[in-house]
């Protein structure tokens, strides 16, 4: 009955007994309420702003719905499941409530629908959390999540990442390449791998012998007999080869951008407080007592995180001018010093090219091998020891620890990409006329396979041992010296960058290299597995794993562009080799497209050298330009719209305390008139105490009077008899 009588009135309020056993009539309520509302925070702040912008027209300030009234428009979607709607315990049973009284209302029909529109989603809910445990790997991201953070496991992520990106380019070169090449092979007498009496096991490392005339490089794939003007060999080879970085593309930069908007959404503006870890950061669902370890280590690696952010700042703050003077001049010198060590780490490939060049005059098998992977071991040596010098020199700029990873990562992809790209430049300017494409295709077969022996002697001969050195002998220097591993995770990121840019620039003159990638990434997964679960300690120092995972896809996009204008450079400026591959014959690899144009119909034609040509850029460029502008007003757009709910949040808190406050002062001044009569009474028959009216009677919400004035408690004469 209590809660009927509260519900009459029209407003929430707290439920008491003096509340609603007061004798104010409907008509007093509804000024009163009136009144109450024109005195919110909200309320003035709106009016003041409706004097400053009396100006304008109405149209253009849509009138905001009050924070009291926005629970009516909270369940606006009456399809939404209640149980993702962004509001309370107490707000889902209201719109479960209203739902219910709504259904014989709307119609069965439309009750159906819309049983069948929740039922819906509920089934494609269900379907991807099917999907997401079918993701491989996944119970052993988690394990590494719970122990080492998440900053471990966005590297296993990108790791996973680029599996994914391997299989689809292994599918378009079989569909666009092998099969073709298999199905319409003119010379029936050549296999797919044709042994001789001179081939050895070296030959699997160098790429010569058996693999030299495989599938493996350019070479193999002569004119078959699929001869067609377009549909053949080359035009199959060349659209293979543009497909698959094209969808690379598409692929990096999608996932680029969408990390970029996850990285900016969870930015400065967007903090959450620590007290929302703590209080509500708990998974109540968990009941396996390693996965509430998981979580539990999880969030202690996340409060470490902001705890270290919120250290740094601290101490940034505090910074006098003369401090930021002496820092900056620090860094001016640490740079100076970085590309010092860039110029000559790409001295030292440049020789070891040249060295290399000299390897046919060696007789010895071994030496010959050795030269041969000369460059590779220069180019891997350089890559293994100048990032941990980066990543010393970032310690001394005093950065954040975020910031120091992201620059170690600038310094030390600009490092990999610039000391690959001269080792090419090298190639390219001595390169032999006769079949170049093979000898091209080799050197990034010897680089990849490379890449994969240093990371397996990195797990197996250096950080076993090292844990066993730390393990059985504590005390000694060499263990001291060397120190508890951990998991440098730019580093390894880089590596990964590296090894699929190599991928990339030797997919036209070595088309087997992502199926190469993809059994190589698979067994770095599990090498790295046991690296970090086995040798490794979780590190002391956390970093934010959003905005470098946003940069580990830029490093990605940044080894894709270097790979494409690699080889678009190489294929426009080096004709075609007469004596192996496809294009035999040919001034420049794109002669085939044209010979295809030729062969179409007149508007065909026409069509596609429009396309082709300068007039195209034109409308292209404008096109680009509204779609731009459009896209940036809508952000704006937003952004005003997302800084509008923040100032409405703010303003929601101040009504609530206003209320509260308003209400607290209402129950003082009932209990002081209903306390006077009595007192008077009281006096007037000779009574030592006074007795209070039972109909006055303190509620339930009595404790916020006591607590806000401690002189107005009651005493036992107080209490109702």
């Amino acid at each position: 009955m209590e809660d009927k009588e509260c519900n009459s009135v029209g407003i929430m309020r707290l439920v008491s007994e003096e509340s609603c056993s007061s004798t104010v009539t409907d008509e007093s309520r509804v000024y009163y309420q009136t009144e109450i509302f024109d005195q919110l925070p909200s309320s003035l702040a709106r009016r003041t702003h409706h004097h400053q912008d009396r100006g304008t027209t109405e149209t253009s300030h849509p009138v905001e719905m009050h924070p009291g009234q926005a629970g009516g428009a909270r369940d606006r979607a009456p399809t939404q499941p209640i149980r993702s709607l962004p509001v309370c315990m107490q707000r889902k049973r209201e719109a479960r409530d209203q739902r219910h009284m709504q259904t014989p209302t709307i119609g069965r029909w439309e009750s159906w629908k819309r049983n069948q529109s929740i039922n819906r989603k509920r089934l494609w809910e269900q379907v991807g959390k099917a999907m997401s445990r079918l993701l491989p790997w996944s119970s052993i991201l988690h394990t590494i999540e719970g122990r080492f953070g998440v900053g471990v496991k966005a590297y296993f992520v990108f790791l996973r990442y680029l599996v994914y990106l391997n299989l689809l380019q292994c599918l378009v070169i079989g569909g666009t390449i092998l099969t073709p090449t298999a199905v319409y092979d003119s010379d029936g007498d050549r296999g797919l791998l044709r042994f001789e009496g001179n081939d050895s096991v070296l030959d699997f490392f160098i790429g010569s012998g058996f693999l030299e005339r495989s599938p493996m490089f350019y070479g193999f794939y002569a004119c078959s007999s699929l001869d067609l003007q377009c549909l053949n060999t080359p035009l199959l080879f060349l659209l293979g080869t543009l497909t698959v970085l094209i969808l690379s593309l598409v692929m990096v930069v999608r996932r680029t951008v969408v990390g970029y908007k996850h990285t900016w959404l969870l930015g400065n503006h967007y903090n959450i407080h620590m007290s929302y870890k703590v209080f509500c950061g708990w998974d109540f669902c968990i009941h396996d007592p390693e996965a509430a370890a998981h979580k539990l280590s999880f969030i202690r690696n996340e409060l470490k995180l902001y705890l270290e952010e919120e250290r740094f700042q601290q101490r940034e703050a505090r910074r006098t001018l003369g401090q930021w003077a002496h820092l900056y001049s620090l860094r001016g010198l640490l740079h100076f010093l970085v590309l010092v060590l860039l110029g000559g780490a790409f001295c030292l490939i440049y020789y070891a090219t040249l060295a290399s060049q000299a390897e046919r005059s060696v007789d010895y098998l071994i030496i010959r091998v050795l030269l041969h992977y000369l460059p590779p071991i220069v180019i891997t040596l350089v890559n293994f020891f100048l990032p941990h010098v980066f990543r010393h020199i970032a310690s001394f700029e005093d950065h954040s620890l975020t910031t120091q990873v992201n620059a170690t990562i600038v310094r030390s992809i600009f490092l990999k990409l610039a000391s690959l790209g001269m080792y090419l430049f090298f190639l390219f300017r001595n390169r032999e006329q006769e079949c170049w494409e093979n000898q091209f295709g080799k050197e990034m077969y010897k680089l990849s396979v490379f890449d994969f022996l240093a990371c397996f002697c990195n797990t197996f001969f250096i950080a076993y041992p090292r844990k066993w050195l730390v393990e059985r002998y504590p005390s000694s220097w060499l263990a001291r010296l060397s120190g508890k591993q951990h998991f440098l995770i730019p580093f390894n990121v880089l590596d990964l960058v590296y090894s699929q840019t190599v991928t990339w620039v030797g997919l036209f003159y070595c088309p087997l290299l992502p199926y190469i990638g993809i059994v190589k990434l698979v067994a770095i997964f599990y090498i790295k597995k046991l690296t970090v679960l086995q040798c490794c300690v979780p590190a002391q120092r956390m970093f934010r794993a959003s905005s470098s995972s946003v940069l580990f896809h830029f490093m990605l996009l940044l080894g894709l562009i270097m790979a494409a204008i690699t080889l678009g450079s190489n294929l426009q400026q080096f004709p075609p080799s007469p004596s192996c591959g496809p294009f035999v014959g040919s001034a420049t690899v794109f002669n085939v497209t044209a010979v295809c144009v030729d062969s179409l119909p007149g508007l065909a034609q026409s069509t596609l050298r429009y396309l082709s040509s300068e007039a195209f850029i034109l409308p292209l460029i404008l096109a680009q330009i509204v779609v731009l502008t459009t896209f940036e007003s809508r952000r704006r757009a937003n952004g005003k719209a997302i800084e509008r709910l923040k100032d409405m949040l703010v303003m929601c808190t101040s009504d609530k305390h206003f209320l509260l406050k308003q209400h607290t002062l209402s129950l003082r001044r009932q209990k002081k008139t209903f306390k006077a009569p009595t007192t008077v009474s009281g006096t007037k028959e000779g009574s030592p105490t006074t007795k209070k009216d039972p109909s006055a009677g303190i509620g339930e919400d009595s404790h916020i009077t006591q607590l806000k004035d401690p002189s107005a408690q009651p005493t036992g004469d107080d209490s109702p008899s």
